[in-house]
């Protein structure tokens, strides 16, 4: 679930450099009720980096985002989110090319939300990787769990303060699974730094499945031109541990244009991937909710060749 009540501070410190946020399309609003509609397209030209790669055509952000809201007076809200993706790799039929998204329902008072459904976790906030694509893990949280169909999750914020804490219930009829789970976040802003922390303790539930620990740490500085940030998130999977480490770097290139240039380290226990990639993104003047993009990205495993993308994205 997208919070609610704010962005969390350390992702405004990297979205800063930049501006022309996607606007939701009101559809309906009167009577306390509120319909509004976002979309979220992107088609790309692909070449994944690795040994003999295809370049591919890839539909990778094909959105639709519907949200309801009730104004049920004194400051209470009722809410619910209905997302659908459509995004594939080419006309691969062994793709999933169809599905929900999200779905859930909650509460708004104002600086807290609750909510129940289909969503993300938690530790899904986590990270400042600012690469279009990755190759390698982007975090721990999105390689151990960061979404589910049975999650209670809570958003609140006070003052700089930013919390979520949400909860996975084992459910045997669930696509994810009958794994549980218990992600906290918070996020803040000190001295113009912005911090952030997550930690989650997850189960799998099958034969065998031991408890998997995962805790990360992250900081941003905007600097107007160009915004830094670093994190590092590892999980104890009892077997040994694996991390994860990113440095990035944002730049305002001109009030259309921002570049990002990145390294990645994923260490597995018994291996370890290094990815660096380097991004342009273009938006029009006149509507800043299309925009143009290009990536070049490489790792050093062996036999590795260089990859790119490029394409082009529509919001609204």
């Amino acid at each position: 679930m997208k919070n609610p009540i704010a962005k969390t501070v350390l992702a405004a410190a990297l979205a800063a450099v930049t501006a022309g946020a996607a606007q939701a399309a009101t559809i309906y609003e009167g009577n306390g009720l509120s319909y509004k509609v976002k979309g979220d397209w992107q088609i790309q030209l692909r070449q994944k980096a690795g040994q003999d790669k295809d370049l591919d055509v890839e539909f990778d952000d094909l959105e639709l985002k519907n949200t309801v809201t009730y104004d049920l007076d004194n400051g209470m809200k009722a809410f619910g989110q209905l997302d659908f993706s459509f995004d594939s790799e080419g006309n691969d039929s062994s793709k999933e090319s169809a599905k929900l998204e999200e779905a859930y329902v909650g509460l708004d008072f104002g600086n807290a939300a609750v909510a129940i459904g289909r969503q993300n976790l938690a530790g899904d906030e986590f990270g400042v990787e600012a690469a279009l694509e990755t190759h390698t893990a982007q975090d721990r949280f999105e390689q151990v769990a960061d979404k589910g169909d049975d999650v209670i999750r809570l958003d609140a914020k006070f003052d700089n303060v930013t919390v979520i804490a949400s909860a996975l219930i084992a459910a045997e009829t669930s696509a994810n699974g009958n794994g549980e789970a218990f992600d906290l976040f918070v996020a803040t802003e000190l001295g113009g730094v912005e911090l952030a922390a997550a930690y989650q303790t997850y189960n799998a539930n099958t034969a065998g499945a031991q408890d998997q620990n995962t805790w990360g740490v992250s900081a941003a500085y905007n600097f107007g031109f160009v915004a830094l940030a670093a994190d590092y998130s590892t999980t104890d999977t009892g077997a040994g541990d694996k991390d994860v480490t990113n440095l990035a770097a944002v730049f305002k290139l001109s009030p259309t244009t921002k570049s990002a240039i990145g390294v990645v380290k994923s260490d597995e226990g018994s291996s370890d991937t290094t990815e660096w990639y380097a991004n342009v993104e273009y938006k029009f003047p006149s509507q800043k909710n299309v925009s143009l993009f290009a990536e070049i990205a490489d790792t050093d495993e062996t036999g590795s060749d260089l990859g790119y993308l490029t394409g082009m994205r529509i919001k609204f």
